[in-house]
């Protein structure tokens, strides 16, 4: 310990991080499905359903991601990746603006979706500085104001003088000590008569179904101010090429570009704020009206409607959900279209459990609200002047009822998915048909369990009845149970650790089940792995199964998989620096010691059972299992071997009289 003499306050370094090994997270989830708005393809972390709501919009008929996404905030989940699917045929809303009948900007909406024909927009022109000016004597870019203050570089500036046109051009420097401003071209202008230059603006006011939702203000038409219009609205990855923005690429106007995937993958501290409702794209050529800014914007006084948008569900297909095949081969164009669903979740390394609850949706026909009863006026009273009748919100297509051979497709990429990482969960959730039909769901739920068998997928059923938003109060909307469950799972790591069963414990949100589940019926499909979501009276909702989808014994309980997926997580992430190290005694002794201090962690926190440590776990790294045959080859083995805590699933009481009265004894504990 440092001794200190003289008083006053000192600093010292202290590195807080032991080295090692450190635990990774494995409560986090990642969803794909279908949403109001929102990018497409493009994973988007969120912390919480509101944040969901600020991308993706609000639930709607046409899909579940937006239900799920809340049932798995409500049930203590904490952080969540999105991927919203739609067809080529999703399009984006716009409008374009003109100036002097050459198209100037584009206003389209930021995302695809019929959500952008709700749009409108207002265009201001603001005029915030003023002064009288006068050219100096034989310079006319150069004119003499009463003030600079308000001008600045690159503003659009307007000449006014009576009897003559106005005329625009761009402030190219200000003189404060001087008070003379450069223009970066000639205006014609009357000597003899008072001229007034002023800057101008525009203030673009955004309305979605009547109500206000953003307001631009300042947006310039030069590229080269830090005001510019298309740089100020704009999606939060892209980067708006200044010298030339009309070249924009279709990556940056879909947002599936490697930009974009970088942006999302780079916010790990807080999730990234959502873009502006509406976007501007530059539509002037460069060496035109960039350059020469004869005229403004042509907005007009009313409110422009955005047209164009489209929600392309209609043509959703399997591939949408889970990618399209691609090669080494090809080329970033190519590579970025095939990476939609499914591929583009997997760019993810922190996702751990994997769901698709859309596969399975169940279209509905869209609500019919009754018309408001007519407002007739009280004759004897002033005749009040009424608002004008708001626009019908725009309708979208309904997505396709997909059959059971799209949905086991869909399924089997994401048990595939999770297989090639080797490090995270797929959910599954049963068809809508075998969680509704109680004459035949014993054959429907065997059969579809019959198509899996891995240990790194769980089969979930029936479905869940929850609150339907877009309904009256008190309805409810059955909803697959994979956003309960991730949940669930999620609180129970965070509040237990990993090794806990995430099972008999309720579920947050849910009212009911679609299907009641007795208790022969439910052993039967127990004894299939199939995890059944049963209604018991006083307990409420609760998953009373943990187990995956594999034949093999070992990997029978959900908990052990999970436990082997975040030792394999941990140790992925550690252990890389022994690559290209010497492959010597003092490298396998440092390998070894690092894995054994990370699983004794684990020990000491009963993530692993046994009295000692020997009894959990081994750590073999040496000679032994590294022959000089394989050292040459420079190969390195590393053999651990770990006994996760099995979960009992059936606890064994003895009830019987002595010679107190009646006692129940806990004889013993079985496992299934």
């Amino acid at each position: 310990m440092r001794i200190f003499d003289t008083p006053g306050v000192y600093s010292e370094r202290a590195d807080a991080d032991a080295g090692g090994v450190l635990a990774l997270r494995s409560d986090v989830a990642g969803f794909v499905g279908m949403a109001r708005r929102g990018p497409l393809h493009l994973p988007v972390p969120l912390a919480s359903f509101r944040q969901f709501q600020a991308w993706f919009g609000d639930a709607f008929d046409g899909g579940y991601l937006a239900l799920a996404a809340r049932a798995f905030f409500d049930n203590g989940g904490r952080r969540l990746w999105a991927v919203r699917v739609a067809s080529e045929a999703g399009t984006a809303a716009s409008r374009v603006l003109s100036a002097g009948g050459v198209p100037a900007w584009r206003i389209e909406a930021s995302s695809a979706g019929v959500w952008g024909n709700d749009l409108e927009v207002r265009v201001h022109v603001q005029r915030r500085s003023q002064c009288r000016a006068q050219p100096l004597p034989g310079d006319a870019l150069r004119w003499r104001v009463e003030r600079t203050a308000g001008y600045a570089v690159h503003a659009l500036a307007e000449l006014r003088q009576a009897g003559l046109p106005a005329q625009h051009a761009y402030v190219d420097g200000v003189d404060a000590a001087a008070g003379v401003l450069a223009l970066d071209r000639a205006l014609p202008f009357d000597s003899a008569a008072p001229a007034t230059l002023e800057t101008i603006a525009y203030a673009f006011e955004v309305l979605q179904s009547g109500r206000r939702v953003l307001v631009a203000e300042d947006l310039e038409l030069s590229p080269e101010h830090p005001r510019y219009g298309p740089a100020v609205l704009c999606q939060p990855w892209q980067i708006v090429d200044r010298r030339a923005p009309a070249q924009e690429s279709e990556a940056q106007v879909t947002g599936r570009s490697d930009a974009a995937l970088q942006f999302m993958r780079s916010a790990q501290s807080r999730p990234p704020v959502p873009p502006p409702p509406i976007v501007l794209r530059e539509l002037r050529a460069v060496g035109t009206g960039l350059v020469l800014p004869t005229v403004l914007l042509d907005a007009g006084p009313g409110l422009l409607v955005l047209e164009g948008g489209a929600d392309g569900l209609a043509a959703l297909a399997v591939e949408d959900f889970i990618g399209l095949p691609g090669s080494p081969l090809d080329g970033d164009a190519a590579r970025i279209a095939a990476r939609r669903g499914l591929r583009a979740l997997a760019a993810i390394d922190e996702c751990a459990l994997l769901a698709v609850p859309d596969i399975h949706i169940q279209p509905r026909p869209p609500l019919q609200l009754a018309p408001p009863p007519a407002c007739v006026p009280d004759p004897c009273l002033p005749q009040p002047v009424l608002p004008a009748p708001r626009r019908a919100p725009a309708v979208g297509d309904d997505p396709p009822r997909f059959d059971e051979g799209a949905i086991e497709r869909v399924q089997a990429a994401l048990v595939t998915l999770a297989e090639q990482c080797g490090d995270r969960i797929a959910l599954l959730d049963a068809p809508h048909a075998a969680c509704t039909e109680a004459t035949a769901v014993d054959a429907r739920l065997r059969a579809w369990r019959g198509r899996f068998d891995s240990s790194f997928a769980a089969l979930y059923a029936p479905w869940l009845k929850v609150l339907d938003p877009q309904r009256a109060p008190g309805t409810t909307r059955a909803v697959p149970p994979s956003g309960h469950v991730a949940g669930l799972i999620a609180a129970l790591e965070l509040k237990r650790g990993v090794h806990v069963s995430p099972a008999n414990e309720p579920l947050v949100g849910a009212q009911d089940v679609t299907l009641a589940i007795d208790e022969a019926r439910h052993g039967l499909l127990n004894s299939l792995h199939v995890n059944v979501i049963r209604a018991l009276p006083g307990r409420g909702l609760r998953p009373m199964g943990a187990r995956t989808l594999s034949s093999d014994p070992s990997w029978r309980f959900l908990s052990t998989r999970r436990v082997m997926c975040a030792v394999r997580r941990a140790l992925a992430a550690a252990l890389p620096w022994a690559v290209f190290e010497p492959n010597d005694w003092r490298t396998r002794a440092k390998l070894a010691l690092v894995a054994g201090g990370f699983l004794q962690g684990l020990w000491a926190r009963g993530v692993l059972p046994g009295a000692a440590p020997n009894e959990a776990y081994c750590v073999r790294c040496d000679d032994g299992n590294n022959p000089p045959s394989s050292r040459d080859r420079g190969e390195l083995l590393m053999e651990i071997g770990i006994a996760p805590a099995t979960p009992f699933e059936f606890v064994l009481l003895r009830i019987g009289r002595d010679a107190n009265g009646l006692a129940i004894v806990e004889s013993g504990l079985e496992s299934a």
